[in-house]
């Protein structure tokens, strides 16, 4: 072969490997001003610790594992139930330590199994009486003994919102869309409602972390060829929706607008893992920000607000003087 035709050739193999060489997405201008919202005002309640134990529900999968267990090696006693967890925040012996007995039901369990947003809605129609009686799975408490407080929280992939769908929204979904969110969590304040000495806190999912990919140079051009939305794009526009969402939940003008009871309340995990509106995305996420679960540090902070704000709640309730 010809030098020409070598140089030609190799030309030509340099050119083919650049169209692979991986380009990092980077994060977009967000596509509308970081809004905030107000939320309930709980000022007015005390935030020490109860006068009497209450029993507490937890209803979680990994991130609210996470988010009670402490600091240290993995150590599981049951799926998602932890002794130990190295992104631990504390939340459960912060707790204990405030009077309340706290209990679990994750993964494989009746009431644990199925944590989704549309998930909510047929679990306390359907199955709250054993809501209220769960000590851990599926073990119950005996007879007399009920859960007077249940936190429930979906995970982060329920913040990836696929647009704002059409108002007023399916609450049985499937699609993930902002108005079917609404809906479906407007459909479940009939059956709170019936439970007035049940507090239920319902606990916004943990923001995703933004994870910049890394397409080969032909894909990223081929996306801008067809006008198609990067993946930094993509969940720019989620985290925008997330916010949205979330705001409208906790706002004494959304979600609870109307709500006439004073069992039901909003913790904003979501808005402590974006440091209180500094991003539309996690701040926390754990391993260095390359995973959705929240950081050990994240989860601590979180924890540490959500003590005083259950107190403030409890009472607001009744369950405490």
């Amino acid at each position: 072969m010809s030098k020409k035709r070598l140089v030609s050739a190799g030309a030509f193999l340099v050119a083919l490997g650049a169209l692979f060489i991986p380009i990092e997405g980077t994060a977009p201008a967000a596509t509308r001003p970081i809004a905030k919202a107000g939320s309930l005002d709980l000022s007015g309640f005390a935030s020490a610790r109860p006068d009497t134990p209450l029993d507490l529900l937890f209803i979680h999968h990994s991130c609210g594992g996470q988010l009670l267990t402490e600091t240290g090696a993995e150590k599981e006693k049951a799926s998602c139930v932890y002794e130990a967890h190295p992104n631990g925040g504390g939340l459960k012996r912060k707790l204990t330590e405030q009077g309340y007995r706290v209990h679990e039901a994750s993964y494989g369990s009746e009431i644990g199994e199925n944590t989704d947003l549309f998930d909510w809605a047929p679990k306390f129609r359907d199955k709250m009486d054993k809501v209220l009686r769960v000590a851990l799975n599926d073990q119950m408490h005996p007879d007399g003994v009920v859960n007077r407080i249940v936190v429930f929280k979906s995970c982060y992939p329920n913040n990836r919102f696929v647009g704002e769908g059409s108002a007023p929204g399916n609450p049985a979904g499937p699609e993930l869309t902002v108005w079917n969110a609404k809906a479906t969590l407007a459909s479940i304040l009939p059956d709170l409602a019936k439970r007035k000495d049940t507090l239920f806190v319902y606990v916004t999912a943990p923001a995703n972390i933004l994870k910049r990919s890394k397409d080969p140079a032909w894909k990223w051009t081929a996306k801008r060829l067809l006008g198609k939305p990067s993946d930094a794009e993509i969940a720019q526009r989620q985290a925008d929706l997330a916010r949205s969402f979330n705001n409208w939940v906790k706002s004494p003008d959304g979600w609870l607008s109307g709500y006439p009871e004073k069992n039901v309340v909003v913790f904003d995990y979501y808005d402590v893992l974006t440091n209180k509106g500094e991003s539309n995305f996690s701040l926390h996420g754990s391993e260095g920000n390359t995973d959705h679960h929240p950081s050990s540090a994240g989860n601590a902070r979180a924890a540490d607000e959500f003590v005083p704000f259950l107190n403030q709640a409890v009472r607001r309730v009744g369950l405490s003087t």
